[in-house]
């Protein structure tokens, strides 16, 4: 799901026209080996922190159909997480910084959430809403200053941005359907073989079942001077 959501994020910025076509956009950590390597302008997205949202555990499964209405399986409830990202740019002028951070904001603000056309695998397939919070407040946990002092590099402006997306609870598949009837043997032991009185159970409607059987439920006779309940004393 982590690399779903970069992905994501990735499809809007593209989109967006962030960096442009003569700048990098990396999801690497910031560090000082990253930053001696850089070659271009760049805007870096880089994943500090990631959390559950108890809030929003729920427990329980959902039926699967297809278009037909046969049963596929059963989907546990979705576990959402938060991942919060410092967004930053990276040029040789604090001016040009500052205008690709400007254009990351406008970009990044146009939505709450992201669209399902920036979604894929697993977060296309749940079809649920993965929200974000752009600039917001501080979340619990490290800070931006933090997180520089962490990385070895110095405090530079950034752009805090939190998504939460749902990660796909445990697929159960159902079991193929039942196309042949019960059969019913008596044995007079554990070593006795097949029995040629075997009968086979027959059911209603559609079936590939072969051979003789009976049909269940049959109604059963009383025995005499035994009556149902309801019927009047004769």
């Amino acid at each position: 799901m982590i690399h779903e959501v970069d992905e994501g994020i990735r499809r809007l910025l593209v989109a967006g026209g962030v960096p442009g076509d003569r700048g990098d956009l990396a999801f690497e950590a910031p560090t000082k080996d990253w930053t001696a390597r850089r070659n271009a302008p760049a805007v870096n997205v880089f994943l500090y922190d990631l959390r559950e949202d108890l809030t929003r555990r729920n427990a329980g499964a959902t039926e699967v159909h297809d278009d037909d209405g046969v049963l596929l399986g059963w989907r546990g409830a979705a576990r959402w997480y938060e991942l919060s990202y410092l967004i930053t740019a990276w040029t040789n002028r604090p001016q040009d910084e500052h205008r690709l951070l400007s254009e990351a904001l406008a970009c990044l603000v146009r939505g709450e959430r992201l669209a399902p056309e920036w979604l894929t695998g697993s977060l296309a397939e749940l079809g649920l809403a993965v929200g974000m919070q752009v600039a917001g407040p501080t979340p619990e946990g490290r800070s931006a200053p933090d997180v520089w002092s962490a990385l070895g590099g110095e405090l530079k402006p950034a752009i805090t941005l939190k998504v939460t997306a749902p990660l796909a609870g445990e697929w159960t598949p159902a079991g193929l359907p039942v196309t042949e009837g019960l059969v019913l043997r008596a044995v007079d032991g554990v070593e006795a073989g097949p029995s040629p009185d075997a009968r086979r159970l027959r059911y209603e409607g559609p079936t590939t079942a072969e051979g003789e059987g009976f049909a269940v439920p049959r109604p059963r006779p009383l025995p005499s001077g035994r009556r149902r309940r309801g019927e009047p004393i004769r």
